[in-house]
């Protein structure tokens, strides 16, 4: 029986805008099954982002409960949450947010050696996904050398180096043409079926929304709806 890796409460988060209180996320209830890939769309300003902080632990919620493989994210000390998300969790955004002075293989294996993976392991690591993402011939190349499809794939390969039980992506693909974008998730598709691994994405883009297991749309900080995508079905 597949179990739920990601469960949500009542969540709700306000936070204070130009003296206004602005209503987030208004009572969300989701439940995210171990290994499912999960499309969260819905118009701008509609909570997608602010769901994905949240139920990363990235930001606090001001009422509900997240649970993350059971463990209720929120109780968790700020410390123990970044220790929890650094061993449990992928992050992956459409700003690449790479260093531009760092080679890709050594952005991949930073992560790991602020975790205290020891050098050598930390490299070997970041070599393996660096082939896993199809890119080993471009391991001492610099962002500024590589091309956005590229970036992207060592984007990838970083929130992957640390094996992560769930992968969030915000607008995985919105900085890219449509040829590169098929090509990201034909990679993610395939990383997520052989690896197992939860992917969470926030997508304006109906293209990648369809290659998740599900679709959930939201409207003013709600779930609108919550369908099987095609890939899904």
């Amino acid at each position: 029986m597949p179990e739920n890796i990601v469960e949500s409460h009542d969540v709700h988060k306000t936070y204070e805008s130009n003296g206004l209180a602005v209503h987030a996320l208004r009572g969300i209830d989701l439940a995210i099954l171990k290994g499912q890939m999960v499309a969260i769309m819905g118009p701008s300003g509609c909570g997608k982002t602010t769901l994905l902080n949240t139920f990363s632990g990235i930001d606090d919620i001001t009422r509900g409960e997240v649970i993350i493989e059971g463990q209720s994210i929120h109780r968790l000390s700020d410390r123990q949450r970044t220790r929890y998300r650094a061993r449990r969790m992928g992050f992956v955004f459409q700003s690449y947010n790479l260093l531009p002075v760092l080679t890709a293989v050594e952005n991949i294996e930073l992560p790991l050696l602020v975790a205290g993976v020891e050098p050598k392991a930390a490299r070997a690591r970041a070599l393996e996904v660096l082939r896993q993402v199809g890119l080993p011939d471009q391991a001492n190349k610099r962002p500024g050398q590589m091309s956005g499809g590229q970036q992207q794939r060592v984007t990838i390969a970083r929130a992957l180096a640390n094996q992560p039980a769930i992968v969030w992506a915000d607008e995985l693909t919105g900085a890219l043409d449509s040829e590169t974008s098929g090509e990201i998730m034909d990679l993610v598709v395939r990383l997520n079926k052989e690896e197992g691994q939860t992917f969470v994405i926030v997508t304006h883009d109906a293209n990648v929304a369809k290659r998740a297991d599900r679709i959930v749309h939201m409207r003013d900080g709600l779930i609108e709806t919550d369908t099987r995508a095609a890939a899904g079905v």
